[in-house]
């Protein structure tokens, strides 16, 4: 055989082969990559909670005398009680890890519509600005020219000598706080308003 005849015998088999699919002259075409995923917004990671619901028939039959507190750590919700018969249920957030929000039962120990953290706040200068944000007096040092400023716990319930108490705060839908039990804006205004010193609250795992 003529060897320009073999030449084209074997170009035309490489032809019929790369149209197979079986055959390639040179590197072989890369695939495409995957597309991965489009990455999760922060927010959609976070547990929507439902907002403050309210039995408005029994909410006209509440007292501060009549009432009791129940907080599930588990729901991370709080009942406002009548016996066993729920008025009000809010969203709250217990004390994170290593800050646990005691289990038990308790007692209002005082009520102070404009409550200030001894423990937890800010470092603010003498014009008010904050130069160092979510500090502890406890274990933070005062930056010079700074003092410290108590983190604002509006419509607080004291339960524990400890500084332990319901107040309004973020809720990001898990546990979340340094041991207290936030609360909604609604929802901590509405617990306070039908609370009184000496009211019963349970806390667990309910």
């Amino acid at each position: 055989m003529r060897l320009s005849t073999l030449i084209r015998l074997v170009l035309l088999a490489a032809v019929v082969s790369s149209a197979s699919g079986q055959f390639h002259l040179g590197p072989k075409p890369r695939q495409p990559s995957p597309t991965p995923p489009p990455m999760r917004k922060a927010s959609d990671l976070i547990r929507r909670q439902e907002p403050l619901k309210v039995n408005q028939s029994l909410l006209k039959q509440a007292t501060q005398d009549n009432t009791r507190i129940v907080v599930s750590v588990p729901k991370q919700r709080a009942y406002l009680m009548i016996g066993d018969q729920v008025v009000a249920d809010g969203p709250v957030s217990s004390g994170r890890r290593g800050h646990e929000t005691p289990h038990g039962h308790f007692n209002v120990m005082e009520k102070d519509p404009n409550h200030h953290s001894s423990l937890y706040g800010d470092f603010v200068d003498g014009s008010g600005r904050t130069v160092r944000a979510g500090v502890s007096a406890r274990s933070d040092s005062a930056p010079s020219g700074t003092h410290f400023a108590g983190a604002a716990m509006k419509w607080f319930l004291r339960l524990t000598g400890e500084g332990v108490g319901m107040h309004i705060g973020i809720l990001p839908g898990y546990p979340a706080s340094h041991g207290c039990i936030r609360e909604s804006v609604d929802g901590a205004k509405l617990f306070y308003d039908y609370a009184k010193v000496g009211t019963s609250v349970d806390v667990g795992d309910y």
